[in-house]
């Protein structure tokens, strides 16, 4: 069964495990004790540091072991922001930072501070004026991530860092998505990742504080890793997340290379295969491994379930899955499409065979929902035709609203407008976005006795 989500979380490396099942046996004991069986494990904690800090291009003595990526996070935030906190309380992040970034910044706001989100282009990426812009004198951090996690699209890390730089304010990375393919470039000041994403264990993350960045971790003291992770090193995990960390580095080269012209096939491939679906995200500056479109007139549930009928593992960021009904803030930050919202991302060693079966397995897959839905065939208008209508699609949710949209469209003239009423979030991003796939005008929203009413001149 392909498993195209590795963006996710990617399947355990060879090299992890082969590192975690010696290392069980050699790395259980305490590494802070003086015995031979501790010293073994401190010796195998050290040199799991030195290579992870390698990798990372830091010192080992700035790294950090944290109990998950998630962790490093709000850890490498927090102790900034403290560590900062005769600067100012003010936070600046982008718009389509990683959940773990924004709920750290929430919790930084209840507390009394306050932040800012930087807003991307249409290709999702930040600029590095913009940045500059939000900076200001009480500015305590920044944060940016290296690459988004759900469109893949790479961040000007270099640049943003040396307006930072200039300012006299730190920047933190969240580099989930982008360590196992290489080092992060530029100067960061913190540095977070996770060992799930790129063929290490779940359970270790890794935090990076350059010295001389003012930093003081909060929570209760702890001994263990300088003061910034609390608790007993998971010693086995965090030697299979360092090795997997320097093989997926020796691999990333040939691979990257590889996994590149297997998106690009599918960036390509699934417009001409698949009617209205927008490509998301930077054609070029992006993940090698990951590729997202969104296709209109589709669940993304359902969507996603019968592509794991046919065996195929995708995941998704539409605003119909089921773990919310309000669409991804990183979609909506972009301004694109969110209904049938597909993310691929490829692991390694995915082969070309598995990646045109999946091109073959789309089409039907789409149509078929797309028919259960009653998806529209634009009918031709009639003659007198109404020159404007309403559509009441009050508590119906995506893609419904869109779906009524376009199947009267073609029942106004041209210059027409159809009048869309919906009180689903994912309305306000994805009749816009209707639009300028369908080359029709969208002339705006207004409020409504419930919800909002989105109006749409026919153009064509």
């Amino acid at each position: 069964m392909p498993y195209f989500d590795a963006a996710s979380a990617a399947p355990l490396h060879p090299v992890a495990r082969q590192a975690l099942l010696a290392a069980l046996d050699e790395g259980w004991a305490d590494p802070a004790r003086l015995h031979r069986e501790g010293r073994r494990a401190r010796l195998l904690l050290d040199a799991a540091r030195e290579a992870a800090a390698e990798a990372v291009g830091c010192r080992p003595d700035e790294l950090a072991f944290t109990a998950s990526g998630t962790r490093a996070v709000h850890d490498g935030i927090s102790g900034a922001l403290a560590g900062r906190r005769r600067v100012g309380r003010h936070l600046v992040v982008s718009a389509v930072e990683h959940s773990s970034v924004l709920h750290s910044a929430a919790t930084h706001e209840a507390q009394g501070g306050t932040s800012v989100e930087v807003p991307v282009d249409r290709a999702g990426t930040v600029s590095a004026a913009a940045y500059g812009e939000a900076l200001r004198e009480d500015t305590a951090l920044a944060c940016l991530q290296s690459a988004n996690h759900e469109v893949g699209t790479e961040q000007p890390v270099a640049e943003v860092a040396e307006v930072c730089r200039a300012a006299g304010v730190p920047l933190f990375v969240d580099a989930a998505q982008s360590l196992g393919w290489g080092r992060v470039p530029g100067g960061w000041s913190l540095l977070a990742a996770s060992a799930h994403k790129w063929g290490g264990p779940a359970g270790v993350g890794l935090l990076a504080v350059r010295k001389g960045v003012r930093f003081s971790p909060q929570g209760p003291a702890d001994e263990r890793e300088s003061g910034r992770a609390a608790g007993f090193e998971n010693i086995p995990a965090v030697v299979a997340a360092a090795a997997s960390l320097r093989a997926v580095h020796a691999e990333a080269a040939a691979e990257s290379v590889r996994l590149r012209a297997l998106v690009d096939r599918i960036r390509t491939r699934v417009p001409e295969l698949v009617p209205d679906v927008e490509v998301v995200g930077d054609p070029v500056r992006r993940l090698p491994h990951l590729v997202t479109f969104s296709c209109l007139y589709v669940d993304g549930e359902t969507l996603l379930h019968e592509l794991d009928r046919a065996d195929f593992s995708v995941s998704s960021g539409s605003s119909c899955t089921s773990s919310t009904l309000t669409p991804s803030h990183v979609l909506k930050a972009m301004g694109v499409l969110s209904e049938g919202n597909v993310r691929v991302s490829l692991p390694a060693g995915t082969t070309e065979e598995d990646v045109e079966r999946f091109l073959r397995v789309l089409p039907g897959a789409v149509s078929g929902v797309r028919e259960r839905l009653g998806a529209p065939v634009p009918p031709a208008p009639a003659a007198g035709a109404a020159r404007s209508l309403v559509v009441d699609a009050l508590g119906k949710r995506c893609p419904i609203p869109v779906i009524e949209l376009a199947k009267v469209i073609g029942e106004v003239p041209v210059g027409g407008t159809v009048t869309v009423l919906s009180d689903d979030e994912a309305a306000r991003l994805d009749i816009p976005a209707w639009c300028v796939m369908r080359e029709q005008e969208y002339v705006g929203e207004e409020p409504a006795d419930r919800g909002s009413a989105y109006t749409v001149r026919r153009l064509s």
